[in-house]
């Protein structure tokens, strides 16, 4: 079986169907998917959504996103006793689409790395033309905290050095695409035991459904890529990418 661990499944883009997405997950051998939080509203609806499935586990965080709306990090110490929050995240840093709010972000980040410190919890870390700087705020705690560099997006380099500060790196629909030699020079060297499979549904669909809603079901593509660029078995590849999503969110088995 296989747990998709990043998925917005809280998006207004499943309202209608979540439960036929599932059902269509399972099909796939998706036994498990993680729901992530970006700002309160979207944290609360994935616990909702976790206490309603059983196969649903949820996150709560503040994205850099919308860290000019929601700062209250305190606020998440709510939420972090729950049974089925696995996570701290979706937080991190992104110079893509926002650079003149880096301090900003670099606090609402740096409060939540301590917030993980505090509650053991891992973090689920999102880096876009950023590796670097949130490498920088995490490597002081390196040994004390781990996590997930969700949606790798960097090279080789950093992968490398996200593997050595202890932290998963986070694959998804792109390794499916054409000419992303990058990620798959990645995939290939990086040990299997340091890779989580993702679909970070709705977006980043994979081949052979690139340019529709994306959903858990399709964690099955970026396996059989792994599996491909790897020369491995697919169920091997499913087996050790689910072992590791449950030692790093603590998912027992069922």
């Amino acid at each position: 079986m296989i747990i998709d661990t990043h998925a917005h499944l809280n998006m207004e883009d499943y309202d209608l169907d979540i439960d036929y997405v599932l059902g269509k997950a399972l099909k796939q051998e998706v036994s498990k998917v993680i729901v992530i939080g970006m700002e309160d509203v979207s944290n609360r609806v994935a616990i909702k959504l976790a206490e309603e499935h059983d196969m649903l586990y949820a996150t709560v965080g503040i994205h850099p996103g919308y860290v000019d709306d929601d700062q209250d990090v305190e606020r998440l110490k709510d939420y972090l006793n729950h049974s089925k929050v696995v996570a701290i995240g979706e937080c991190g840093l992104d110079f893509y689409w926002r650079d003149d709010n880096k301090i900003l972000q670099k606090d609402v980040f740096q409060k939540q790395i301590e917030l993980a410190m505090e509650y053991q919890k891992p973090l689920v870390i999102h880096t876009r033309n950023s590796f670097q700087e949130a490498y920088d705020m995490v490597l002081p705690y390196k040994g004390q905290i781990t996590g997930v560099f969700h949606c790798f997006s960097s090279d080789l380099d950093d992968a490398k050095k996200a593997v050595e500060l202890g932290f998963m790196i986070g694959i998804d629909g792109p390794i499916t695409f054409k000419n992303n030699e990058t990620l798959k020079k990645i995939v290939e060297q990086i040990d299997l035991k340091h890779i989580l499979v993702e679909t970070d549904s709705p977006y980043l669909t994979p081949a052979p459904y690139r340019g529709k809603r994306n959903e858990p079901g399709n964690t099955r593509y970026v396996v059989e890529k792994i599996a491909e660029i790897k020369r491995m078995d697919i169920h091997d590849v499913a087996s050790i990418t689910t072992d590791n999503a449950r030692r790093l969110f603590h998912i027992k088995e069922d």
